[in-house]
């Protein structure tokens, strides 16, 4: 869990981070209790804030994972664990949704949201409200569980194109009034509850826009302008995202796209990444292997890094096995060849988007953890054909702070006008 004040110069002033607990569960389940996040937001904003005046905070915002859902009753009370983005054990209700709901949805697949909301509500007949991680605790800063944001949503079967909660979720019993209000993120939402206001060490005043996911937000944060630049979010698991003129869609291949002001952010999300590179080796180890990569002269390991069985972006197979065999002795290859791993599935996915009809990169912005590598980033440069950057800022908090600012700063959002700031 990480937080970040910037100033009214959009410069960061404070950061801080506190480590989350490993999900419960063994693959296909991934489960996390709720009350951790909220016990982790306490620490991170208290954190940020211990050497500010309370009335220095003017806005928040909240990222998270899409696809991390609960069920709370009508106080926002979790019924039971939130199943985690990559819980792909409701494959019977993912069977359901795929004979009701559109190709073009993002409802579609076992870590759908809209596939752990049907089990959710059946399992919890009294449940209130179905909200994703950064919908809980944004509810949980309002006193409010009744409003979400668009980009949350798309996993539980929102239309983003026509802005609503499409009729076919009836089709499935969806139970509509559990659904929240989706609005676009970085909506002024009102003020911080007393309660939360007490807890947090703020001023009542405090204001809360809604937020986003964590890849979109990672996205704000890189600095990325124009059509056909791209962000690359180098964390626990990889996720592309290239802005696009027009939405593209296509569930077989784990792609959908975020409406962002006039524009969409087309993308999709492996489960390549940092958690593979993290079953071999330690961060420290990784940056002093790192050293002793050659960028220029490619291992021809062929490996496909991930932490547990199963693939959705850019190959939709849920029993896809980690390839990292044969292991050489040197850990410095072995290194290498993670890497080289994770850069081709990297080009695997641009490449797709490309063939389904969003630009490919013109250049990519690299944020997350990853970012910092600079053989990582030479490897990836050779792979992708086009310049590889480091992001302005490399924390999804960050951009989730502009939206907090732009919701209360000169009249509104502006991811809302066209323009990605």
């Amino acid at each position: 869990m990480r937080a970040i004040v910037i100033d009214e110069r959009v410069r960061p002033c404070a950061e801080a981070r506190v480590p989350l607990p490993a999900p419960e569960g063994e693959p296909p389940n991934r489960a996390q209790d709720p009350e951790v996040w909220w016990s982790a937001v306490t620490a991170v904003v208290r954190g940020v804030t211990s050497g500010l005046p309370a009335a220095a905070i003017a806005a928040l915002a909240v990222d998270g994972t899409s696809g991390s859902v609960l069920v709370t009753g009508p106080e926002g009370e979790p019924l039971g664990p939130a199943l985690l983005y990559h819980d792909a054990s409701c494959k019977a209700e993912a069977a359901r949704v795929a004979r009701v709901a559109p190709a073009a949805s993002a409802a579609h697949g076992a870590t759908s949201g809209l596939a752990k909301l049907l089990h959710l509500q059946a399992r919890y007949p009294g449940a209130r409200h179905v909200l994703n991680q950064a919908e809980w605790v944004a509810g949980r800063l309002l006193g409010r569980f009744d409003i979400g944001d668009e980009s949350n949503a798309l996993k539980l079967g929102y239309d983003p194109v026509g802005r609503r909660w499409p009729a076919w979720l009836a089709e499935l019993g969806a139970r509509p009034e559990l659904l929240p209000r989706a609005v676009p993120p970085g909506t002024p939402l009102g003020p911080v509850a007393p309660a939360a206001a007490a807890a947090l060490g703020l001023d009542p005043r405090t204001q809360v826009a809604a937020g986003t996911t964590d890849s979109v937000a990672a996205f704000l944060a890189a600095g990325a302008q124009t059509t056909g630049e791209a962000v690359t979010s180098l964390g626990t698991t990889l996720v592309l995202k290239v802005l696009s003129d027009r939405p593209v869609f296509s569930p077989a291949h784990g792609v959908y796209s975020h409406r962002l002001g006039n524009r969409w952010l087309a993308g999709g999300a492996s489960n390549a990444g940092g958690a593979a590179l993290l079953q071999h080796f330690s961060p420290a180890a990784i940056a002093a292997l790192s050293a002793r990569v050659d960028p220029a002269r490619p291992t021809g390991l062929g490996y496909y890094p991930l932490a547990a069985p199963g693939e959705r972006f850019p190959r939709n197979d849920p029993g896809l096995q980690p390839r990292t065999d044969p292991r050489p002795a040197d850990d410095a290859q072995f290194l290498q060849g993670l890497l080289e791993g994770i850069a081709a599935v990297e080009l695997a996915g641009y490449r797709l988007l490309a063939r389904l009809g969003a630009p490919y990169p013109t250049r990519v912005w690299s944020a997350g953890g990853g970012a910092r590598n600079l053989a990582w980033t030479a490897i990836r440069t050779r792979l992708l054909g086009v310049p590889v950057l480091r992001a302005r800022h490399a924390e999804a908090a960050y951009g989730t702070a502009l939206l907090a600012r732009q919701a209360f700063v000169g009249g509104g959002p502006k991811t809302n006008r066209g323009r990605v700031q």
